[in-house]
């Protein structure tokens, strides 16, 4: 093997020249003194970071350096973030301590620090790292958001350098990066970083996808720039003459949305029209703003037909993330839709920059959707659920979800995510409404707790003292407040039935001479499959536990070998994850050679021989094979990597496995005879179902069969989509059926 030779005089060249170029980028927020501690900061990490090295071979400290360069250029951020950039990794990773970073920078950036570090010690086999350390993190998001302006500085630099990790790394990190990341650098109004985010996570999650839109773009490349040249020229010489000075671009949307778009309206790539947006950025005052964006609006029009329900005004009401600006669709030339940004420069910096750019216009504004975005987080933390589980999928809820704007009987505006309910509308009033809702009058006509808030509702809260939050209220409210709060309410209900409970089964104990103790206590709820004492006393209270139940639990207890039987729940899923993984050595072989351990092929994607697959080690089911494309994927991945195990196909060509096929076409005569004589006669494949149903001349159609591998289910895909009649044919998963 080649031995690497590693040049330390060019290496410590570069150190130099790459702090050069971040002290460049900082150099429009330094003020008197900064420089001096961003050096000291960068001297503390080279010496503590010295001899390690990335996965690439490369210094570490190249990585901090890149992070702090991101947080300063394309964040925004001022001389704080750029020493926690520098520092990020010191605590974690080396010998320093938080003590001696609150030594040499004060409490604000060891408090920072803090926020980035992740948890170590043990945990309980019902919880998960990741979502422990992300409840970490946004804990301090509610006294400081550099930490999380930090994080997604850090995650994607760590996403642009990923090809040198391992496989299952690469899944790992990139199902995280979608699955919270991405969602939080929205929320933050850091509109290029999300769509960074999700390019390079679907580069490793859905390669083959993101290899052929990134095709297809650079092959028409230079017919798309042709025709935004004369879409934007008419557009450019008509605002100059009305005495506006804008640019006026055109740029690419990013793959990811080209992907979303492809997969939401089941179009193939040659059919997404919008591949480009037109952005107009305006020089104005901050007095003219809003009259020169309509202004602007009302000439674009003039020269191009818009689309009349496609006009999204952001400038009267901006999103709670502080973005601002006009969206509108035109029809341009060749009879093609075209999407229109128009802001000015401040608006445009705060889109960019997010955040950190609305943090530096916040003088001039009242207290900014942000700010209230903040506040909310800082709220549910306030009640954090005891399993961060829970907390990250009602947190996560809220991050992408498109607002909705409805009013209070006064006229006061409230802002809900998509999809919100009377009963969230109350919540968000204040947390006694919401427990004491009892009904809603919207539009003074009386609605459920249920009914969905539309754009522009005036909504009234009935409310009555007699009541109190419901288990099934869960099921209809989708905020995070609301939900955080109605799962506290009702933990404190069961907590003080429980209390009773504890009473009546201490009696009961005592009368059949069982010692009332936790031993015995975790016994019996064991035996009774009861997750907890505390459950065990509510079901009591409730008068679903007695003393026929105490009788049957002595009974078993007097079999000796019952005494002795070690059941599988009490293993700690830690060492059942760690004998697993022992047990199948680096990566687990799927096929008839491997060894022999129980695994089955998960429902939810049908994996077949071909698919990129990885295992997922469940307590009571084995090991369940997923495609890595699999709609569960990114959530299993991202909240328990640690259950991941590698796993890869071995050459099997007689073992048949069912996939599903959806069919769109033509209803035409013998059309369908067509199609399963492509099935049945040229690939002697076994049909196991057919349906098919036909509306105004267009049949669809979903056929479940059996295939070898993914070659003989794709051959069978293109050879159906060129028979006469069929539009369209695709792989499909029966979660989607």
């Amino acid at each position: 093997m080649k031995e690497l030779v590693i040049d330390l005089q060019a290496e410590k060249n570069e150190i130099i020249k790459r702090y050069r170029t971040l002290l460049r980028a900082c150099k429009a927020t330094l003020q008197k003194g900064d420089k001096r501690l961003i050096r000291k900061a960068f001297d503390m990490s080279l010496e503590s970071h010295k001899d390690m090295r990335r996965k690439s071979g490369e210094p570490y400290i190249y990585h901090p350096i890149a992070v702090a360069q991101i947080c300063a250029e394309e964040i925004g951020l001022g001389t704080t973030s750029i020493v926690c950039a520098l520092l990020h990794d010191t605590v974690e990773d080396t010998h320093l301590t938080l003590e001696d970073i609150e030594r040499e920078f004060g409490k604000k950036v060891a408090s920072i620090i803090d926020g980035l570090t992740k948890i170590s010690g043990v945990f309980d086999n019902t919880s998960s790292i990741q979502a422990e350390n992300f409840r970490k993190m946004l804990l301090t998001l509610a006294d400081d958001v550099r930490v999380i302006l930090i994080k997604l500085a850090d995650r994607l630099h760590n996403m642009r350098t990923m090809e040198h990790m391992p496989r299952d790394k690469q899944l790992k990190i990139s199902s995280e990066t979608i699955y919270l990341y991405a969602p939080l650098a929205h929320r933050l109004g850091l509109y290029a970083i999300k769509s960074e985010l999700e390019d390079l996570a679907m580069k490793y999650t859905e390669t083959a996808t993101y290899k052929f839109i990134a095709q297809r773009l650079a092959e028409r490349k230079a017919e798309r720039n042709k025709y935004i040249k004369e879409f934007i020229e008419p557009i450019q010489t008509t605002l100059a003459e009305q005495g506006l000075t804008a640019d006026v671009v055109g740029r690419s949307k990013s793959i990811h949305s080209i992907w979303n778009k492809m997969r939401t309206k089941g179009v193939p790539f040659e059919e997404v029209y919008d591949l480009f947006a037109i952005r107009v950025i305006l020089d104005s005052t901050p007095d003219s703003e809003k009259a020169d964006c309509w202004k602007a609006y009302s000439i674009i029009t003039d020269l191009y037909l818009p689309n009349p329900d496609r006009l999204k005004d952001w400038i009267s009401n901006p999103k709670s993330n502080g973005y601002e600006s006009l969206h509108t669709t035109v029809m341009g030339p060749k009879g093609r839709w075209v999407e229109i940004q128009i802001r000015t420069q401040r608006m445009n910096e705060i889109a960019e920059k997010g955040f950190a750019a609305h943090w530096k216009y916040k003088e001039s504004s009242n207290e900014s959707g942000l700010d209230q975005w903040i506040k909310k987080v800082r709220d549910t933390l306030n009640s954090p659920e005891s399993n961060a589980l829970d907390f990250l999928d009602d947190f996560k809820m809220n991050l992408f979800s498109d607002e909705i704007f409805a009013f209070t009987p006064k006229g006061s505006l409230i802002k809900l995510p998509n999809g919100a309910t009377a009963l969230d509308f109350a919540f968000e009033i204040h947390t006694d409404v919401g427990s004491k809702c009892i009904g809603a009058k919207v539009n003074h006509k009386l609605v459920p707790l249920s009914y969905k808030i539309q754009n522009g509702d005036q909504v009234e809260i009935l409310t009555s003292q007699k009541q109190t939050p419901k288990e099934d209220w869960l099921n209809i409210v989708i905020t995070a407040k609301a939900k955080s709060k109605i799962k506290s309410q009702l933990k404190e209900e069961k907590r003080r039935i429980a209390e009773d409970g504890k009473e009546i089964l201490e009696r009961k104990m005592k009368s059949l001479k069982i010692p009332f103790n936790h031993d015995m206590l975790h016994k019996i709820a064991n035996h009774n499959r009861i997750q907890s004492i505390q459950d065990l006393y509510y079901k009591v209270a409730l008068g679903k536990f007695d003393q026929n139940n105490l009788k049957e639990f002595l009974e078993f207890e007097r079999v000796p070998e019952n005494k002795t039987v070690e059941k599988i729940e009490t293993q700690s899923l830690d060492n059942y994850v760690k004998s697993i993984k022992k047990k199948v050595d680096d990566t687990l072989v799927i096929g008839d050679d491997m060894t022999k351990l129980d695994y089955k092929l998960a429902p939810c994607c049908n994996p077949i021989p071909g698919d990129d697959v990885f295992g997922f080690v469940t307590v009571s089911d084995g090991i369940k094979i997923h495609r890595t494309n699999c709609p569960n994927a990114v959530k299993l991945m991202s909240k328990f990597g640690y259950r991941i195990v590698k796993a890869r196909w071995t050459n099997q060509q007689e073992i048949a496995f069912l996939a599903g096929i959806r069919i769109r076409g033509i209803d035409d005569v013998g059309v369908i005879n067509n199609i399963t004589k492509v099935i049945s006669s040229d690939f002697k494949v076994n049909i196991r179902s057919i349906t098919v149903d036909s509306h105004d001349g267009i049949f669809e159609g979903s056929i479940m069969l059996y295939v070898n591998d993914t070659d003989h289910l794709n051959n069978l895909i293109k050879q159906l989509s060129d028979t006469k009649g069929v539009l369209s044919a695709y792989r499909f998963d029966q979660m989607q059926s």
